[in-house]
């Protein structure tokens, strides 16, 4: 059984900061504007020789009729249902308010561990502003400072009392896939990993910008195990204006960076943009794996030969680099949703394909012998031998006597003929050439 600690308490309390520290890394954006975190943000944390997990929360505001802070107030809510232990944040500076009584009416009748702890107390003068808090009804206090971490080490020692001591690693293994979801604001990406996980795991608004931090989810079932990433839209630099809009898009990349298979989401209305482009770019300058999924399609007129008039426009726009699977869906009509993930996980196996060096040289030694390198200046090149590197990522590398006159079409032609003979379908290639 695994042990979970939620965070809850109203906006800007400091449950960010609290989270950052318990799992040692800057994992939720943290910012003196309100309302920062919106979906529930998973971590994992130790203390004792005890892991548990952590649930970061945006903070809950009651009889809220803004968007956002009513979906947040759902998250809110499954968050407390998931975890087995809670922390509720109040904040010592700014003293005792109506909202956080109303969240202790609603932590009151849970049956779970719940333990009151006061933020912002980092200094003698107002060590005492805590008092007040006892009006809560909820028991002892603990007065903590969420930057320094002062008083957190007494808050998990009674933690940990809760959990089992059995370790958390069977419920986030380290090494299994991420299948991250990228693309512009407003594509689509949490709407369809809600879909997939069949609960509302990231917030969903028409609003562009919704997702600020990356999401992870375990994903276990049909087969498949691994992690699905939610992330925040990418839009232009120029457009980037907000310092949280700034974080979100550093989150997006980082997450970009940490993934083996990117999926790329595009707006079928909206068609393939400039912006897509250079998300797709992104990827493939991290090495990742690609799949391209155009949603939203139930919104496009169609004939009989639109998709294929729209797969043709795509790779026009992508190539060379064009050996991309494109799935057309439509997550409100759940059209071909399964299919991402089946794809997604034969691009992730595509990526970590080996090739023996006897059946390599065996196959690609005949393709170089009827199509053998164009002569450059009257130089003669002869490959000799060929073998795969052992890289993370598929690379290739072939000896010959003239490297340098290797020219750039005949490269692409070699890795065609990889590609094509092995399915590497989605997969990053890189093919080297080096002196025998």
């Amino acid at each position: 059984m695994r042990n979970v600690v939620a965070l809850v308490g109203r906006p800007n309390t400091g449950k960010s900061t609290l989270f950052n520290r318990l799992v040692r890394a800057r994992q939720a954006i943290v910012d003196s504007v309100s309302g920062v975190t919106r979906d529930r943000n998973y971590g994992r944390s130790e203390w004792n020789g005890i892991e548990f997990s952590v649930i970061d929360t945006g903070g809950y505001v009651s009889d809220s009729s803004d968007i956002y802070e009513a979906e947040i107030q759902k998250q809110v809510r499954l968050a407390i249902d998931e975890a087995d232990v809670i922390l509720f944040l109040v904040d010592g500076r700014e003293g005792l308010t109506p909202m956080d009584e109303d969240i202790a009416e609603i932590l009151r009748p849970c049956g779970k561990p719940v333990y009151l702890v006061v933020n912002k107390i980092d200094s003698p003068s107002n060590f005492t502003d805590q008092l007040e808090f006892y009006a809560l009804g909820l028991g002892d206090l603990y007065a903590i400072s969420a930057v320094s971490g002062g008083g957190t080490g007494d808050l998990l020692d009674e933690v940990v009392k809760h959990c089992n001591g059995e370790s958390v690693k069977d419920e986030a293994v380290d090494g299994l896939p991420k299948i991250t979801f990228v693309g512009r604001p407003n594509v689509g990406k949490s709407s369809i990993i809600n879909m997939l996980l069949g609960k509302d795991r990231s917030i969903v608004t028409p609003l562009a910008g919704t997702t600020r931090d990356s999401i992870y989810t375990r994903y276990k079932g049909f087969g498949f195990d691994f992690y699905l990433v939610d992330t925040a839209g990418l839009r232009k630099k120029s457009k980037v204006e907000e310092n949280l809009e700034f974080y979100s898009v550093m989150r997006t990349v980082r997450a970009v960076e940490n993934s083996d298979v990117c999926v790329v989401m595009c707006d079928a209305s909206n068609g393939f943009e400039a912006q897509d482009l250079n998300i797709l770019s992104l990827a493939q300058r991290n090495k990742k794996g690609i799949v391209l999924v155009v949603n939203k399609w139930d919104l496009v007129e169609k004939n009989a030969n639109t998709h294929l008039q729209f797969e043709k426009q795509i790779r026009e726009r992508i190539a060379p680099n064009n050996d991309v699977p494109i799935l057309f869906t439509s997550v409100l009509k759940k059209q071909r949703i399964v299919q991402v993930l089946e794809k997604s996980m034969e691009v992730c196996e595509n990526r970590r394909r080996r090739i023996s060096t006897s059946e390599l040289n065996e196959v690609m030694q005949q393709v170089i012998d009827d199509n053998p390198p164009p002569i450059v200046k009257d130089k003669v090149v002869r490959i000799k031998y060929m073998m795969q590197l052992p890289t993370d990522t598929p690379a290739f590398v072939f000896f010959c006597n003239l490297p340098q006159y290797i020219r750039e079409d005949y490269k692409r032609f070699l890795e065609n003929k990889i590609r094509s003979t092995w399915n590497f379908t989605g997969a990053p290639v890189e093919i080297f050439f080096r002196k025998k």
